[in-house]
């Protein structure tokens, strides 16, 4: 898969989700990767400056063209979801997954996006479902040295790593044990729990992540304590 949605150039149309912008960088992708074709396009985020059928169309065009099997979305709130996937599906082109941000620590999605996707018969795959590394044993005594947090990555922000937070870590991470599991595999399995949720994006720089994620499949289920504790957790102020 590629994905359209980052800086390729400078310019109006180097970015967001012109028709030119999404043609040009997939053709870009193509030629870097020496494909033929991906298998899935996303278009990363929805564009303000671009009318939604504008960018619907491109995504629609490069699959007729044969350079993209499939399309996605990523990023697109549950209504403009709703509205780009009935374009995609008028214009016989299906929007086949959605991936939007979803962890314990990012719940937006709750709200309608997941209740959009499964009525539209779309696939769910959220992204970052550790929370950058927060959703794991890392984080437990504060930020060390040789972290992603102290690395200055634009994926994890040390502001974010508050009191609170880490409070919150730590109770969860009872949880975990209570279970059987690591944090970072409860994390996971939490996110997979809902029925609208296909499958989930781990990202890994170790083979010791993908074994620890894969792990995870052991206890897949929680009990309505389980869920209500975690709740509990995650709604308490500090």
């Amino acid at each position: 898969s590629t994905k359209a949605g980052y800086t390729m150039w400078d310019g109006p149309y180097g970015d967001w989700g012109s028709r030119k912008y999404l043609i040009s960088s997939l053709d870009q992708s193509l030629k870097r990767m020496g494909l033929e074709y991906v298998d899935i396009f996303y278009h990363h985020r929805p564009d303000p400056e671009t009318p939604l059928q504008e960018t619907m169309k491109a995504l629609d065009h490069v699959v007729r063209q044969g350079k993209a099997l499939y399309v996605g979305l990523s990023n697109y709130p549950a209504e403009l979801a709703r509205k780009a996937i009935d374009i995609l599906n008028d214009l016989g082109t299906p929007c086949v997954i959605h991936q939007p941000k979803y962890s314990m620590f990012e719940r937006a999605p709750e709200a309608r996006l997941l209740d959009v996707l499964k009525e539209k018969g779309v696939g769910c795959i959220p992204f970052s479902p550790l929370a950058g590394g927060q959703l794991t044993n890392r984080y437990l005594h504060g930020i060390p040295q040789d972290s992603r947090a102290a690395s200055g990555s634009q994926f994890l922000n040390p502001d974010q790593l508050t009191e609170e937070k880490r409070l919150k870590v730590v109770a969860l991470n009872a949880l975990a044990e209570s279970r059987g599991q690591k944090l970072s595999q409860m994390a996971l399995a939490w996110v997979l729990r809902h029925d609208a949720v296909t499958s989930v994006l781990i990202g890994a720089s170790k083979t010791s992540q993908i074994d620890d994620a894969v792990g995870m499949l052991e206890n897949r289920q929680f009990s309505a304590q389980e869920l209500a504790t975690i709740d509990d957790i995650l709604n308490r102020s500090n």
